[in-house]
């Protein structure tokens, strides 16, 4: 595939390198332009008046050590980021008031951009706060110079990462709640079974100041279903992003929990699995939207077109908005985002490099500077799937950010590789029980 090239709009000719070059410059921009450089917050999108996400900014701190060793930002210029982020949250107002930015070291999902405090009546969310906390992670073990603001990143991410009371997030039981509110307490939901909170769980478990009980782990293990979708085995969840997010930090490939254990796999395998069905349900498009081919997948919780409903060809078509899409078994309107197929490139680069270039040529970015927009459907606004059709006027931090990290793991295991010689994540994969590959050296 290296020696292949592709033209773009304008007629150059990329090859592999310069497009993955490209695709990650424009992701990153994101970080840099959607910034209050005051307080380190990133927007959760690129529209007038967005407040900012706590994982958008915990991806931002993940990504300023992979532009600085890309040339894409001064050390200096990290170092000043990395800094304005984390002394916000080391002296933003924390405690049970419901403006705060956060409380029992956790932090609110959305916070206003300029003061940094709760919108939105929105939850103290822990896995918004995990991702948050390991960008902090990543910034403590990148920037280890022998420099007076190099110690201050060293020393305020350990402060932040020791500060989150994960015992107090449990509410009494085994699992990790969804998060809490002050008007009513903690969400009834609980992180129980497959999906983006194996990060959190290795966090808990890895924290010398309040960490999670090794039976919390096994809770969570408890809810997991071993599945075969067409022919291939794995432990399921439908929404894509699911299988990358805890992968931007940790590298599972050949350590092993329990449950990998008796079945022989690792995360890592099972995402590449998750990756290859995706691709195969384009290909058999069951619910036949149009534009779905091996070159054009990607089903994840997204922005959509709806909420709306148009006959096409003779079939009603019901349209979303915002919705946790997923394959094989929906929902799906036939909404496909880019970045989550870019973000499964270390998994599968045979399948994923022919999708980017595919959608590179679509030239998704609608006006927009940072490369692919979140979304597109092909079935609204072109029945032909001649054309993207409905494309999303945002971009999303959460999506850029996978983008950035994802193509530098496939390239350099750079993230990985930090994050296996950070003793927090060690101690938590090891109290989950992994075994076996980097864990053993």
């Amino acid at each position: 595939m290296d020696a292949e090239t592709n033209r773009r709009a304008g007629g150059a000719v990329l090859t592999d390198d310069e497009l993955l070059d490209e695709t990650q410059r424009l992701s990153f921009e994101y970080f840099v332009k959607e910034a209050n450089p005051a307080n380190g917050l990133i927007a959760d999108r690129n529209r007038e008046g967005s407040p900012a996400s706590i994982a958008a900014t915990g991806m931002a701190l993940s990504a300023y050590p992979i532009a600085v060793e890309r040339g894409l930002m001064s050390r200096q210029a990290a170092v000043r980021r990395t800094l304005a982020t984390l002394r916000f949250f080391r002296d933003a107002a924390h405690g049970p008031e419901a403006d705060a930015t956060g409380y029992k070291g956790f932090y609110y999902h959305f916070l206003d951009m300029q003061t940094g405090r709760r919108v939105w009546k929105c939850e103290l969310s822990t896995v918004d706060t995990a991702l948050l906390l390991a960008g902090a992670l990543v910034a403590g073990a990148y920037f280890a110079e022998d420099d007076e603001q190099e110690a201050e990143i060293r020393q305020v991410s350990d402060l932040l990462y020791r500060r989150a009371d994960w015992r107090w997030a449990q509410n009494g039981n085994a699992l990790v709640t969804h998060g809490w509110r002050p008007e009513r307490g903690f969400l009834r939901y609980h992180w129980l079974g497959y999906d983006e909170a194996l990060i959190l769980y290795v966090l808990g478990l890895g924290s010398p100041t309040h960490p999670l009980p090794p039976e919390s782990y096994a809770a969570w293990l408890s809810g997991y279903a071993w599945k075969t979708i067409y022919g291939h085995r794995l432990v399921q969840a439908g929404p894509l992003f699911i299988h990358q997010f805890s992968h931007l930090w940790i590298d599972f490939r050949g350590i092993r929990d329990a449950f990998m254990c008796r079945h022989q796999s690792d995360y890592f395998e099972n995402s590449r699995t998750a990756t290859y069905i995706q691709r195969e349900y384009a290909i058999r498009n069951p619910r036949g939207f149009a534009g779905y081919h091996k070159d054009c997948w990607g089903i994840t919780a997204s922005d959509g077109p709806g909420p709306d409903r148009h006959r096409i060809d003779g079939r009603e078509r019901r349209f979303f908005n915002y919705l946790a899409r997923g394959v094989p078994y929906g929902p799906d309107d036939g909404t496909l985002s880019p970045w989550t197929a870019v973000a499964s490139l270390p998994f599968a680069p045979e399948i994923v490099l022919p999708t980017l270039r595919h959608f590179h040529i679509l030239d998704l970015k609608n006006g927009n500077p940072y490369g692919f927009t979140s979304s597109f459907n092909p079935t609204f606004g072109e029945p032909a799937g001649n054309a993207p059709g409905w494309v999303s006027p945002d971009h999303v931090g959460i999506n850029q950010g996978p983008i950035t990290l994802m193509i530098e793991n496939h390239r350099t295991d750079f993230l990985w590789r930090l994050m296996r010689a950070c003793p927090y994540i060690v101690t938590g994969l090891r109290r989950a029980d992994f075994t076996g590959g980097w864990l053993e050296g």
